[in-house]
């Protein structure tokens, strides 16, 4: 296929709009089921790149979720444990433990729910039928993969009354060395980022602390190619093979730093017995369930719920506040996250902001005047962390 007219551009009122081959070739994918619009293929082919690469950098499947061409979360292929099960709400999902990309995929829609709601999907590997399962009672708007199991491709069919967008790329692609992008009638031309990230890119250790074990390798190169395919500026918190938090396009990096430390702090909580034993009443949907579990960490809202009688609503019985002191007490206990930032961080308060999420591990380009007071923060709490030197900023 060499032009795919679609329904609208950006908004309703751009038309006419289509996607179609600068040179005149194919397009490097094929629509398999509904019809996805202008912004489903911008999250569509930035979160095929994104788990692309980032399988190539760790050596595992990887899952992303995507809204508003900016990564919810993204994930390794990697086992869940009963208690992150129940917080992402796949303890009942039969063959779970059996399928690595449906493990990808329940920890990267499971990390930030609400921003998830709705989300674009990409699979570094073809899509199974336990992975579509789990897709299949979510809120979403498509599917990017290499391939579909003919079991996997029906159950995605029948999502959104046969209307579920599902996108097969052609994983041998390889798009021009330069890109073009016209904004307000001009032509921009540059060369792609491709930039490889890559475990010599954690060589450079700045700080007293020179140990990053294996494991915060993987999590700082998760985060890194995060980063490559986020809208800036840009922060990624990472734990445990999967990105936890994530901090897109604001202004000022310590308020990324804030925004994605709070989401990596909300994804430690959700796993507390408190949070997982709330006593929802048994008709009440995943998505309302998140809602009250992001009212519930929210102290001051959790007691006027609690307060006014709204938790009639929602629970079978008055759940026990869970305190702002419980929670950072709880939150202290956690050490070895991992940050990537897509440039340099200008400030230390962005040192002491990671430190209070639990972070071990740090990974950013390097190269601001006040890098030593970075490092010597860094360096205050036994914080190990490189200059890779390159930037990625991604608009």
């Amino acid at each position: 296929m060499k032009e795919l007219e679609l329904k609208y551009g950006m908004n309703p009122n751009q038309k006419p709009a289509k996607l179609f081959m600068r040179g005149g070739g194919d397009l490097p994918f094929t629509v398999l089921n509904g019809r996805p619009g202008y912004i489903n293929f911008l999250d569509a082919l930035n979160s095929w790149q994104l788990v692309r690469e980032a399988a190539q950098a760790t050596g595992m499947p990887v899952a992303t979720s995507f809204k508003h061409v900016s990564p919810t979360s993204a994930a390794m292929a990697l086992p869940l444990d009963g208690a992150l099960k129940r917080a992402c709400f796949v303890d009942d999902i039969e063959g779970l433990d059996d399928s690595p990309m449906a493990c990808a995929y329940a920890r990267a829609r499971g990390t930030d729910r609400m921003s998830s709601f709705g989300d674009w999907v990409a699979l570094s590997e073809p899509c199974d039928a336990v992975t579509a399962r789990i897709l299949q009672r979510e809120v979403s708007d498509g599917i990017i993969a290499p391939g579909y199991t003919p079991e996997a491709l029906e159950i995605l069919k029948t999502k959104r009354k046969g209307g579920y967008n599902v996108v097969q790329i052609d994983p041998g692609y390889e798009p021009e060395a330069q890109e073009v992008k016209m904004v307000f009638g001009v032509t921009f031309e540059q060369g792609r980022n491709n930039f490889p990230i890559r475990r010599e890119l954690l060589e450079n250790v700045v700080t007293k602390n020179r140990e990053i074990p294996d494991g915060a390798a993987r999590d700082l190169l998760l985060s890194l190619v995060t980063l490559k395919y986020t809208q800036s500026n840009s922060v990624c918190y990472a734990y445990g093979g999967q990105v936890i938090g994530v901090g897109a396009g604001q202004q000022s990096r310590i308020h990324c730093t804030r925004l994605a430390g709070g989401k990596a702090d909300r994804w430690h909580l959700r796993q507390h017995e408190r949070v997982l034993d709330l006593p929802f009443l048994p008709e009440l949907g995943r998505a309302d369930r998140d809602n009250c579990i992001d009212v519930y960490l929210s102290p001051e809202e959790c007691a006027d719920v609690l307060a006014d009688g709204r938790w009639q609503q929602y629970f079978t019985r008055r759940p026990e506040a869970f305190s702002w002191e419980e929670q950072q007490a709880y939150l202290a206990t956690i050490t070895g996250g991992s940050v990537g930032s897509d440039a340099f961080f200008p400030f230390s308060d962005n040192i002491e902001r990671v430190h209070r999420s639990g972070v071990s591990y740090i990974a950013e380009p390097g190269g601001s005047i006040r890098d030593d007071a970075v490092i010597a923060c860094c360096d205050k709490y036994g914080i190990a962390m490189c200059f890779t030197g390159m930037r990625l900023f991604h608009h």
